[in-house]
């Protein structure tokens, strides 16, 4: 069984539905938790990863999200990120399926460049990177509707969600679940148990 952490952060409450949407997919196909970072937790610009290590070694997959400001991840997701290199010379996510969503105010608003980092991110620990498996264009209110193959996107210039989005949101913790499960991704505990 697959085992998937999502991992994000949310200034409002946008970013934090579109995580439980991909939990909700996810869990179709495995086990699948939210891990939110809470800015009260960033301490002289670090984030203690401690708090996550543990579930995130148990992890099969992880997700990574975070509403895109400035054109990339917030801060506050970047600081986790920064956090994450304590793991990275034992390259402790290693093979891990990992994938990304993100969401903005503006129609683009450069969200590809916060999948991009989140991508990157998931090449420095060594991990597998997993998109959309969903042609674009079909239709202004199906799936992928913002046309992004890197991961999940998001538009929500009223703090609203578009049901297509939280719809590709929920596609891609399908996804990610069913890939892991596929490679056979063990987590931690049953990599101890076998």
């Amino acid at each position: 069984m697959s085992h998937i952490q999502i991992v994000y952060y949310s200034s409002n409450e946008s970013t934090h539905l579109l995580a439980e949407a991909i939990q909700q997919g996810a869990a179709e196909h495995g086990r699948a938790r939210l891990l939110r970072i809470l800015p009260q937790h960033i301490q002289h610009g670090r984030y203690p990863i401690q708090a996550f290590s543990d579930e995130l070694q148990d992890a099969s997959a992880i997700i990574f999200g975070s509403p895109t400001f400035m054109g990339g991840p917030a801060a506050q997701f970047k600081a986790f990120a920064d956090a994450s290199s304590a793991g990275w010379c034992r390259q402790a996510w290693a093979d891990k399926v990992a994938a990304g969503f993100t969401i903005g105010g503006n129609l683009n608003g450069d969200q590809q460049c916060t999948l991009a980092y989140f991508a990157t991110l998931a090449a420095q620990h060594g991990m597998l990177w997993c998109g959309l498996d969903i042609a674009a264009g079909h239709h202004p209110d199906g799936l992928n509707r913002l046309g992004c193959q890197l991961g999940a996107t998001a538009h929500s210039p009223d703090g609203k969600l578009h049901p297509a989005d939280l719809a590709t949101a929920r596609h891609l913790g399908q996804r990610v679940a069913k890939l892991a499960r596929r490679m056979q991704v063990p987590s931690q505990t049953q990599e101890k148990t076998t």
